[in-house]
């Protein structure tokens, strides 16, 4: 599977771990993050590098007792997924003061709001959000294909349009059936697929939640705390007028 190369997304990313002790990859499920960590890691000036992968039940699990683990490392330390822990921001705080010169850390994650409201207390003025999106225009050759497949990595560069269908059916499927059950969404997968239907029946228009919440059966406040969550995990994104 060919490595779309991301110059100006390594570039920043690069910038962000000079002037900042601790830098945050953020965007939804599958963009490429993880990917983008590791291949800074690879090319970059740090003799050491850590890798915590917080699916990883092993990983998880040895990160209970962060203080221990992480204190005597030294070089780039990269945490992945990190909201599912996030008692963590408490002790990166601590960690991130008393880092050698040439030591960084680099937390990955997909949920936002969750990431934003922690660590901004914790983690003021010492880390740089960067937002990681799909692949865009720049970075690829075939715009038809693009658009065709849409901006996630491995949909773009699947070998065929059924692949790359297939991708994308598993992928939402996923989203459906497991994500929104901790993100505070309660409805069956069945209405909330129904009702990812009709807020994509919305791109490029004005957003009516009184009347998708009708049709749904929903109060427009319920709407609008759902689209609010699609949003901070990165799965919508809302274009305010003017």
């Amino acid at each position: 599977m060919p490595l779309i190369k991301r110059p100006e997304v390594v570039s920043r990313i690069q910038n962000s771990l000079r002037d900042f002790k601790v830098t945050a990859l953020v965007g939804p499920r599958q963009v490429g993050k993880t990917t983008l960590a590791k291949t800074i890691a690879k090319g970059s000036e740090f003799k050491n590098v850590h890798f915590f992968d917080l699916e990883d039940p092993t990983d998880y699990n040895l990160l209970e007792n962060a203080k221990l683990v992480l204190e005597p490392l030294e070089g780039l330390i990269i945490i992945d997924e990190v909201q599912r822990r996030p008692e963590l921001f408490k002790y990166l705080r601590v960690k991130a003061d008393s880092l050698a010169k040439k030591s960084k850390i680099m937390i990955l994650g997909s949920s936002s709001r969750d990431l934003i409201e922690t660590a901004s207390e914790s983690l003021a003025g010492r880390i740089q959000y960067i937002e990681i999106s799909g692949i865009s225009l720049s970075e690829v050759k075939g715009s038809n294909l693009l658009f065709e497949r849409g901006t996630f990595p491995l949909s773009y560069t699947a070998r065929s349009e059924d692949q790359s269908y297939s991708w994308r059916k598993s992928y939402t499927q996923s989203y459906i059936e497991r994500d929104i059950k901790v993100m505070g969404i309660d409805l069956p997968p069945q209405s909330f697929r129904r009702f990812l239907e009709m807020l994509a029946g919305y791109h490029g228009q004005i957003f009516n939640s009184s009347e998708i919440g009708k049709s749904m059966g929903l109060s427009h406040t319920t709407t609008r705390k759902y689209v609010d969550i699609l949003i901070s995990t990165f799965m919508v994104r809302e274009l305010k007028p003017w």
